[in-house]
Order: C-alpha cells, then sequence, then structure tokens
C-alpha cells in the first residue's frame, strides 16, 4: 500500500509541478505545500480510473486533486483558522513564509486545479463533468461549508449532536474523497453506485479516525498538533461515543466500503486495501 500510495503521490506531483513556473516565492510556496502528504486521494483517482481503463490519463486529475487539498491545507493552518504551526511534519506555509505568500500560494493551488483537469486528455464532456463536480465538492455545499461549520461549532453555545457533526465532516472531509473516488468514472463518462458508496464511507472513516490520532498520536509521528480539539471543548466522534465506539464506528465504515467494491472483484483489491489503511495510519 505504501508503494501505491507513493506512485500516485508522485504522478500527482509531477503533474503540479510541471504546471508551476521554474521559479519565485509563490511558486516555492505551491512546490512546498505539495511535497509530502499521503497522495490517498491521489490513488482513489487512479485506482477508480483503473477500473474504468482510463488510468493512462489519470495524472492530471491526480494532481488536481492533491493540488486543491494542498491549498485547503495551506489555509486551514493560517491565524484565523485553526493557527498551526505544523504541517507533515514541517513548518506551515506562513510560519516558513508569511502569511501574505500563505494565502495566495493557497489560491494558486485551487486555480490550477480546474486548470490541470481541463488540460487533460479526455473528451471535453468529461473534463466538465469533473470541473462541475470538482468546484461544487470543494465549494460551499461541500469542503468550504463543512469548514464554516466547522469554525462556528467553536463558539457554539451547545457542542454539536453527533448527526450534526457527520453532516459538517461529510463536507470538510468527505467530500474531496468521494469525489476522487468518481474522478474515473466521471472519466470515463459513466458512474458508479458502488464508488460513490465506496467513497462516503472510506471519507467518514477517515474523519473518525483522524479524531481518534488527535487523542492517541504524537504531533511527531501525526506531522501535525494533536490534542487540540481536547483543548478546545469541541465535540468530536471521540468525545461523543468514547474511543472504543469510535474505533468500531471506523471499522464498520471500512466494511461497508469494501462490500461496496465486490462488484469490481479482484480488480479493487488495492481499493480494499486503502480502506483498511485509513484506520491503520499514524498520520
Amino acid at each position: 500500500m505504501k508503494q501505491r500510495l507513493s506512485e500516485a503521490r508522485e504522478l500527482a506531483s509531477a503533474a503540479i509541478f510541471a504546471a508551476l513556473p521554474g521559479a519565485g516565492r509563490i511558486a516555492d510556496a505551491m512546490r512546498y505545500a505539495c511535497t509530502g502528504g499521503k497522495g490517498l486521494r491521489a490513488l482513489l483517482v487512479v485506482e477508480s480510473a483503473r477500473l474504468h481503463g482510463v488510468e493512462a490519463k489519470a495524472g492530471p486529475v491526480a494532481g488536481a486533486i492533491e493540488a486543491l487539498h494542498a491549498y485547503s491545507l495551506i489555509h486551514d493552518d493560517l491565524p484565523c483558522m485553526d493557527d498551526d504551526d505544523l504541517r507533515r511534519g514541517q513548518p506551515t506555509v506562513h510560519r516558513k513564509w508569511d502569511e501574505a505568500t500563505a494565502v495566495l500560494a493557497g489560491d494558486a493551488l485551487q486555480s490550477m486545479a480546474f486548470q490541470l483537469i481541463t488540460s487533460a486528455d479526455l473528451p471535453a464532456e468529461a473534463r466538465i463533468a469533473l470541473v462541475q463536480s470538482l468546484s461544487e465538492a470543494a465549494g460551499v455545499a461541500g469542503m468550504v461549508g463543512g469548514q464554516a461549520a466547522d469554525i462556528a461549532a467553536e463558539s457554539a453555545e451547545k457542542p454539536l449532536t453527533l448527526p450534526e457533526i457527520e453532516a459538517l465532516q461529510a463536507g470538510k472531509t468527505g467530500a474531496l474523497i468521494t469525489w476522487s473516488a468518481l474522478a474515473g468514472p466521471r472519466m470515463a463518462d459513466t458512474d458508479s453506485d458502488g464508488l460513490r458508496h465506496y467513497g462516503e464511507a472510506v471519507g467518514r472513516a477517515f474523519q473518525i479516525f483522524d479524531d481518534i490520532l488527535d487523542v492517541e498520536g504524537s504531533a511527531d509521528a501525526v506531522g501535525k498538533a494533536v490534542g487540540k480539539d481536547a483543548a478546545r471543548g469541541k465535540a468530536t466522534f471521540v468525545s461523543l461515543l468514547g474511543l472504543e465506539a469510535a474505533r468500531k464506528r471506523a471499522g464498520d465504515l471500512v466494511g461497508e466500503a469494501i462490500a461496496a467494491m465486490e462488484p469490481y472483484g479482484q480488480d479493487a483489491e488495492t481499493l480494499r486495501e486503502l480502506a483498511r489503511f485509513v484506520i491503520a495510519r499514524r498520520s
């Protein structure tokens, strides 16, 4: 799995770096923000593309989702958001450079995501479908909306309920993971209920395990600050369910994701392994 993740990450990075200008402060910050990471979303794109016979054309689309993810992390780390100093074991972009550079690098990575999709060797209809669905998943109906709800929850008079947390995380984290799982069918101008269910289940399991890592993990292993949710009195899957029940819920969701891959047989074994990895990782 580590090898497959590394290969997908390198494929995405190659597409991003090829689209960057050679030098300059913003380009350097963009390159820095896209270095490292798990490559989970890129691998979802590559594997879903492989299941639909279009893996050879997946590079720019994998680069697009990793560029957009990197932008979200840059902005999420800013003092006006989560105010983090560490990301992927390195200083956050606004700490290494400054806040203005971080904002602009994030803005540029967001627009690059759509540039990469439109440059992909795909029919116009597929590129339009990818752009339209990514803009929705990344916007106020998806990731940005989830981030806004997360910020609002920190100052709310009452902690969020479990259904409210699930809805929040379905936007903040789940929308882009589900989009990645559905990229292959969209590239092939088709649809897949199985991959949609898979993406939704993996996205929910990923976030639950993130909450577990925030309690059990160390900053050295996770690559970012831990324990912040509890310090802020923030409601999470762990605070509402407890550690063991949260772990069981994540495991059940992985089981759902694996079951959703049954129609694809052995061809989906990497996606099954990826679902298991989500709740076995240490970062």
